[in-house]
């Protein structure tokens, strides 16, 4: 195939955040189009209305933004609905003995647990309903949905590009997937096949809950006459504490992870390496060299963990590559205080290498504007604090003098040099962690600190 006709696309449905694993598929997808000089297409899957949630499209909108995951083309399938190219396609089906009308009430969700754990096909009551019978429930006003009719004894393959293997199913374990509602809306397995061939989509990927999925939809471009596109599941991403990562476990939100201080450019690199793995052994990447960079046979087959450690460093990496201007409006949205920008501008730089997201910076520095609470103090603290304050008083105020006249008094009287300049970061500080002490102290003032 030739790369420039490479055309993938990033289907999510509007029911809420978008996933850190939704975002990974739409990384990748834009990353195999564009290596290849193809187009990526967004289209937002919203045919279950009942489970829209008001203002997802937007906010998927943005953080696609957000991540420079620019599209070339963008649909809406509701919208589609209208121009009855599902309706035409579930026709052709029933016209040609490849689905039925279906007269049964929906199951509920339990009742389609309880099928799954079975594991055996789903056959609809109606699957073998006589023509006078559908006849004589139409004729009585009856609303019927259409499901594909699975036949029975037969095999079906395909070969993922992701997983480089062939997977097989007998027709046996395939259910009778619903293909059009009762209000003549689409279902997924309808109308992701429909949209796929219609947009002339190329590669599929998804994630690897989809794979169940895969031999509902072989069936369906096989009856409509549609040319399969090369299909790619993603392997899970694993949670730290075993299985796969859902919100169940916690926070997998990725407009949460931003509003808890995450640069996008750090979520995005860290999402590259959840299941891609360059040639070499670098980690870092922009959204452009990622591209530049793609390999199809760079995904691995092995779920990979959600390391939030991983996730820090990274953050940090970037945070420290920022300009202190930068960083400063970086931080705003994350600030409660009222300090002014020249005191913020001298406190960055201190803290710049100590800080892991931009949410950490407050509660570090915040002794620079807000006196910490006095601390119950044992006698060899009071007796460190009594010694630093008589230097302190004398002392010139600039770092080498400051260092050199605490240094000698705390090895003139045999004390911990550590104990003794802990002391006076928490007495100046109110932590234990902190920017670089005497740094902190020039800024606050020989006043303030004694």
């Amino acid at each position: 195939m030739d790369p420039a006709t490479i055309r993938t696309r990033f289907a999510p449905s509007p029911t809420g955040y978008l996933h850190v694993g939704g975002l990974r598929t739409a990384v990748y997808a834009y990353a195999l189009a564009k290596h290849g000089r193809g187009q990526f297409i967004v289209r937002i899957e919203d045919t279950d209305q009942k489970r829209e949630v008001p203002g997802a499209k937007d906010k998927l909108y943005d953080i696609l933004k957000t991540f420079g995951l620019n599209w070339d083309e963008l649909y809406v399938q509701s919208e589609r609905v209208g121009s009855g190219i599902y309706e035409k396609a579930a026709k052709k089906l029933l016209d040609e003995g490849h689905a039925f009308y279906c007269f049964c009430k929906p199951l509920t969700k339990d009742e389609i647990k309880e099928n799954r754990k079975s594991k055996i096909q789903f056959r609809d009551p109606c699957h073998n309903l006589s023509k006078e019978q559908v006849e004589k429930k139409l004729a009585a006003g009856e609303k019927p949905a259409i499901r594909l009719k699975v036949p029975d004894g037969e095999f079906i393959s395909y070969i993922d590009f992701v997983l480089r293997k062939k997977t097989s199913w007998k027709t046996d374990v395939v259910d009778d997937a619903m293909l059009l509602k009762s209000d003549g809306f689409p279902t997924y397995h309808l109308a992701v096949v429909v949209d796929d061939h219609d947009m002339k989509i190329t590669h599929v990927l998804r994630g690897h809950d989809w794979l169940p999925s895969t031999p509902i939809h072989l069936l369906v471009y096989q009856y409509l006459g549609f040319e399969v596109p090369q299909i790619g599941h993603l392997t899970d991403i694993q949670d730290p504490s075993g299985g796969k990562l859902s919100k169940r476990k916690g926070n997998v939100a990725v407009e949460q992870f931003i509003a808890n201080g995450f640069l996008p450019e750090a979520i995005l690199n860290f999402v590259i390496l959840l299941g891609w793995a360059p040639k070499d052994n670098r980690e870092m990447f922009t959204l452009s060299e990622f591209v530049e960079h793609f390999d199809a046979n760079g995904f691995q087959k092995s779920n990979p963990l959600f390391n939030t450690q991983k996730l820090l460093w990274f953050n940090g990496q970037y945070l420290r590559q920022k300009s202190d201007r930068e960083l400063l409006e970086l931080l705003r949205p994350h600030l409660k205080t009222k300090a002014d920008d020249p005191l913020l501008l001298q406190i960055i730089p201190l803290a710049k290498s100590r800080i892991a997201t931009l949410a950490e910076f407050e509660p570090l520095t915040r002794f620079f504007w807000q006196r910490p609470a006095p601390q119950e103090q044992i006698s060899t603290t009071k007796e460190y604090l009594a010694d630093a304050l008589a230097i302190l008083s004398k002392v010139g105020w600039n770092k080498e003098a400051i260092e050199a006249d605490l240094v000698n008094s705390a090895n003139s009287k045999g004390w911990n040099r550590g104990g003794y300049f802990m002391a006076l970061r928490l007495a100046i500080a109110g932590s234990r962690i902190s920017p670089p002490l005497t740094e902190s102290m020039l800024i606050l003032g020989k006043e303030e600190v004694i």
